[in-house]
């Protein structure tokens, strides 16, 4: 084992034992949100935090369903590097008039919140053990995309990158780079104007396969996306090269600055966001939009669940000893959500979640083995809609209505977001190896439309009432209703 990595473990395992011992003093979940673009971070980590505080009813949250939960409330953050959840700014936009949803997470942040509660147990009412501090930390889940490259070498990572470039789905929007990159000689002097243009005409190609509506998944380095203070630096100025037949590469070649920077990006960027952040979790949940992934077909539905296999195998799950909690914590609870079940009927919703639980299934099989706790829900942390019924050929069908987003297209209707429509969203099928191996299911049985949030509902004393939602009280459960009893 090479020194360096000797090192950053003992550093990491006593940071660990630091976290632990805090944790005696003041009991506190490191709680990990995460998800592909569009999957609902921030709407999430909102509206569970409206809940919490305003004391919305949840009477599958067992605390607060006995009444055991006093109150909630924030708190300053711990970690003074990590910026913080802007949870204010983004309730105004849940109330504004009309309300919108906030802006999706560029960033890695946090938010402490507090909750008093009374105590099952005779030795936590002795001791004083009445409060839990719950630190929610956003992070964007294409970061996780990341964490497989500490596994990978540069040229391991080219090859892998330029095979998925040469899918059928991703040729076209390819192309450009495609075309420079068959212009260039590896083995050739470094030239940084050259290695500009590379990354640049790369970084455009992924870009592209995030604004794909078929390509839920976006590729590796994450960080190239939403680069930061990093913008410009060597560090994320670097591409994929084609070594064709090459073994090895002279020492002041392109290849050998592309592979310089490509170990700066993983020393600089991927391990300190694991050793940081990532490794410090206690309990998370994975938020998918797996009807996005439907609507796209096959090739959408093969990449997110391509892309959930790689990265939750770099989770560090399992049931935590107290060897593991001193030296190397482990997550021990994990829920994935299939976020924005608000826009199937109920009667869909146990159909989504087989088809969640298939697309993650070796993950959710690896956490079992390793003693994790897992969770599978269809969730909406706010609902969009209300169910209701509309006669069409005078047959009763199950519809949801709700304000389409200003732009939706149903139809030949183009919705303007100012009035409620009744849409009969269709089923999913039974059996989910349907659902992700065709068509069958998706575009064409079922109708997505995309909704605007709620009207929100002002209190009388100030202040406004949780949001509706839909197995949000599950997820917390889940999650932390361990840690309340």
């Amino acid at each position: 084992m090479p020194i360096t990595n000797l090192t950053r473990g003992t550093a990491d395992a006593w940071r660990s034992v630091g976290h632990f011992a805090g944790s005696l003093v003041q009991p506190t979940v490191r709680l990990g949100v995460t998800g592909l673009a569009r999957s609902g971070k921030t709407v999430f980590i909102t509206a569970l935090i409206h809940n919490l505080i305003a004391g919305g009813r949840m009477p599958f949250f067992d605390a607060a369903a006995q009444g055991r939960v006093l109150r909630a409330y924030l708190e300053p953050q711990p970690d003074d590097n990590v910026p913080r959840f802007d949870y204010e700014r983004h309730l105004a936009d849940l109330t504004a008039d009309p309300p919108r949803w906030p802006e999706s997470t560029r960033r890695i942040s946090q938010l402490r919140i507090a909750l008093e509660y009374e105590p099952k147990k005779f030795w936590k009412r002795q001791l004083g053990l009445d409060r839990l501090h719950i630190d929610i930390v956003d992070y964007p889940g294409e970061w996780l995309l990341d964490l497989p490259l500490l596994d990978l070498d540069y040229a391991a990572w080219s090859r892998q990158a330029l095979e998925q470039s040469r899918l059928a789905s991703r040729r076209a929007i390819a192309k450009a780079w495609h075309q420079a990159l068959g212009a260039v000689d590896p083995t050739a002097p470094a030239d940084e104007a050259l290695a500009a243009q590379l990354a640049d005409l790369f970084k455009a190609y992924l870009r592209a396969t995030r604004g794909d509506a078929n390509a839920l998944s976006t590729l590796p380095p994450g960080r190239f996306l939403m680069p930061g203070d990093l913008e410009g630096s060597p560090a994320l100025t670097f591409a994929p090269l084609d070594p064709a037949e090459q073994q090895s590469f002279p020492r002041g070649s392109l290849w050998a600055m592309m592979e310089r920077r490509y170990e700066a990006y993983k020393s600089h960027v991927v391990r300190p966001f694991f050793r940081d952040h990532f490794a410090r979790l206690d309990r998370q949940i994975v938020l998918v939009d797996a009807l996005a992934a439907l609507d796209g077909g096959p090739p959408a539905v093969a990449d997110l669940e391509h892309a959930m296999t790689e990265v939750l195998g770099c989770f560090r799950t399992g049931a935590n000893s107290l060897w593991s909690s001193l030296f190397s914590p482990r997550i021990d609870r994990i829920v994935f959500a299939a976020t924005k079940a608000d826009h199937l009927h109920h009667r869909s919703h146990d159909r989504l979640e087989a088809i969640l639980g298939k697309l993650t299934q070796s993950a959710i099989e690896r956490a079992k083995f390793a003693g994790a706790e897992v969770k599978v829900l269809a969730l909406a942390a706010i609902r969009a809609t209300r169910e209701g019924e509309a006669k069409r050929n005078g047959e009763v069908l199950p519809c949801i209505v709700g304000y389409p987003l200003p732009g939706e297209v149903l139809g030949r209707r183009r919705f303007d977001g100012t009035e409620p429509f009744a849409i009969f969203p269709g089923d999913l099928p039974p059996d989910p190896e349907a659902a992700l191996a065709s068509r069958q299911g998706s575009a064409d049985d079922v109708r997505f439309v995309r909704f605007r949030p709620p009207d929100p509902v002002l209190l009388p004393g100030g202040g406004y009432a949780p949001f509706p939602n839909t197995r949000l009280d599950r997820a917390v459960q889940a999650l932390i209703g361990d840690r309340l009893k």
